[in-house]
């Protein structure tokens, strides 16, 4: 057995310290918020109502509080039953908290983004969600 060596202990007790710390205050941060929205265009298959919707999904991202934004259409992987790539368009927005996505709802952008292309959708289905 190697002799006892006090730095090695202490240096160990403080990487465990550190290791519980950063994880006591993981576990207090609120989790974030994803949210999904889906997008029915009323016009299937129209490339310029497609275009336009993307391009107005994307500017949503001069919202600060924003943290991450991915703007998509449906992928073409295998057919399953459990699959739904019946939409036209998606976005997936990841907020700080709960308020942060309410704040989403209200934003002057968010709301010209209702008004410039609202017009362009049949059918929107949201999940919003928290890690767990």
């Amino acid at each position: 057995m190697p002799p006892f060596d006090r730095r090695t202990l202490l240096s160990g007790g403080l990487a465990a310290g550190a290791a519980l710390a950063t994880s006591a205050s993981a576990a207090t941060e609120a989790p974030l918020v994803l949210h999904q929205v889906f997008f029915w265009l009323k016009t299937p298959g129209a490339k310029a109502d497609r275009d336009k919707l993307i391009a107005g999904l994307k500017a949503l991202k001069a919202i600060d509080f924003i943290q991450q934004l991915h703007v998509g259409v449906p992928a073409s992987t295998e057919k399953r039953e459990v699959i739904d790539n019946s939409y036209d368009v998606s976005e997936l927005m990841v907020f700080k908290s709960v308020e942060d996505q309410n704040r989403y709802q209200t934003h002057p952008l968010h709301q010209k983004f209702v008004a410039d292309c609202g017009h362009l959708w049949s059918k929107v289905v949201v999940y919003d969600s928290l890690a767990v």
